[in-house]
């Protein structure tokens, strides 16, 4: 398992980029632009990156191709196709999108139809139709797991993978998007052993977030800084490193450097506490 999170610091070539990596103790990382990139600027990041061994940990498609709206569907379709594309060409481990949502005013949002038989139909039509569309060989398109979508559960994911049937297709584990109730909050570290019981051999990246349960009523279930939170960092780690390969473990939704530097911290004294590397 490699961590990885944003950049903070200044760079202005591949250089100075594997620096900055580096310096902020990572072993993984995105590339800092996209698929419209020059071929001699991508050649140079990749170079480097095997070199200092960095893994190209993502590429993400965000987009909605679930649309109710047929024309901003297709657009998303073909944005996620030229992602994983990209993905597959710059050697990526996944790219990754959510399944998208039936909302038509939040691309991400909850909608009283996303957990219809119709819209995991349209799931397993999409996502054949995006991975279809590219055949790739090395990178995987994942769907994040979701609070308020199709996949949210171990056994929702694992639907799917039989649905789509697809070699690429994988996983893309976001434990603490499916905390979304008082049992899996109280009881994470069983939540993320059935996770990684069920769903292990097909995870290609993970994000690392905490949460915190409030005591308010009726409901308040919040993301935090690793560290912060209630989510079983030990069990997480430990699962993590029983996987085949090395899987990208993400830093992601907070605000600063300092945020990013303690979340690190806290996961890599975790990582020290259980005996692993990170």
């Amino acid at each position: 398992m490699r961590l990885l999170g944003p950049l903070f610091a200044k760079f202005c070539d591949a250089a100075s980029w594997a620096g900055a990596i580096k310096g902020a103790g990572y072993a993984a990382a995105n590339l800092p632009f996209d698929r419209n990139t020059p071929d001699h600027q991508v050649a140079a990041y990749l170079e480097i990156a095997a070199r200092q061994d960095i893994m190209i940990a993502e590429v993400g498609a965000w987009s909605n191709p679930i649309d109710p709206d047929p024309l901003k569907a297709a657009q998303a379709i073909v944005n996620c196709q030229e992602n994983l594309a990209w993905a597959e060409r710059i050697g990526a481990k996944c790219c990754v999108n959510i399944a998208g949502s039936r909302n038509p005013k939040k691309w991400d949002g909850p909608h009283a139809d996303n957990f219809s038989s119709d819209t995991f139909d349209l799931i397993v039509e999409t996502t054949r139709k995006i991975i279809d569309a590219v055949k790739p060989r090395r990178a995987f398109y994942t769907l994040e797991t979701m609070p308020w979508i199709f996949p949210s559960s171990p056994d929702e994911y694992l639907a799917l993978l039989r649905a789509i049937d697809r070699p690429a297709f994988g996983v893309h584990l976001d434990p603490v998007n499916m905390i979304n109730c008082p049992e899996r909050a109280y009881r994470t570290g069983d939540f993320l052993r059935e996770c990684f019981a069920k769903l292990g051999p097909f995870i290609r990246g993970c994000h690392a977030k905490d949460i915190i349960l409030r005591d308010s009523l009726t409901l308040h279930l919040d993301e935090c800084q690793p560290g912060l939170g209630i989510l079983d960092y030990g069990v997480f780690l430990r699962e993590l490193s029983k996987l085949d390969g090395e899987i990208p473990l993400v830093l992601e939704h907070l605000k600063t450097e300092e945020e990013y530097s303690a979340a690190a911290a806290h996961v890599r004294k975790v990582a020290v506490r259980e005996g692993l590397v990170l």
